[in-house]
């Protein structure tokens, strides 16, 4: 099994990335996904979080409203610092669940991470990534990715900033890549450097 760390910031593509090497066999651990599956109703880190946060953080059929959490924690880096407590050590564990049951010893197993790289450029420590082959930085200009980030999501330009700001740099990201996809094109030239970097992986088990 080899095994490689996927990131990128907001707007950079990372996700569009991620689908494309899953469509030439790569099997993808989604980190945002993990994440909206232990914040459902019931789970451990929902109920960390409702208890730090309070109802302030519910919607009206008591799931978790993400965007309000957003709008506490990428504006007060304590309060980050408070989710990230939460929301990491349970993410890694399941993490580990998912990649014990991979079978396939030739798999290519991704990690996709939005967060892997912290800013300041130092990488996530609850992520065992001492023995992957790379990791993969999905880089685009910050003011594309705000534009597309606006007409995708519909976002405010301010929130966006301020997610940004509050997130590693594309420097940080770039310093730390073994591998960077240039996405400030459309997406046949995203998909040339999927290949480009597919080909990498490749040569590099």
């Amino acid at each position: 099994m080899r095994e490689f760390g996927l990131t990128g910031g907001i707007g950079s593509g990372k996700s569009t990335v991620s689908s494309l090497l899953a469509d030439r066999g790569a099997t993808i651990i989604d980190a945002d996904a993990i994440v909206r599956r232990l914040q459902q109703p019931g789970e451990l880190v929902f109920e960390a979080m409702v208890d730090r946060w309070g109802s302030n953080v519910l919607c009206d059929d008591g799931s978790l409203d993400r965007a309000a959490v957003g709008q506490i924690v990428f504006h007060d880096s304590s309060e980050l610092d408070a989710l990230n407590a939460i929301v990491h050590p349970a993410v890694a564990a399941e993490t580990s669940r998912l990649v014990d049951a991979v079978k396939d010893t030739n798999a290519v197993v991704i990690h996709d991470i939005p967060l892997l790289v912290l800013p300041g450029g130092e990488l996530m420590t609850s992520r065992d990534h001492q023995h992957w082959g790379g990791i993969i930085v999905v880089d685009t200009p910050e003011v594309l990715a705000i534009e597309r980030v606006m007409a995708s999501r519909g976002m405010e330009r301010e929130a966006i900033v301020a997610r940004m700001d509050a997130q590693a740099s594309r420097s940080d990201r770039r310093n730390v890549a073994d591998f960077v996809i240039d996405n400030s094109g459309d997406l046949d030239q995203l998909t040339a450097e999927v290949d480009r970097l597919w080909d990498w992986i490749g040569e590099a088990s």
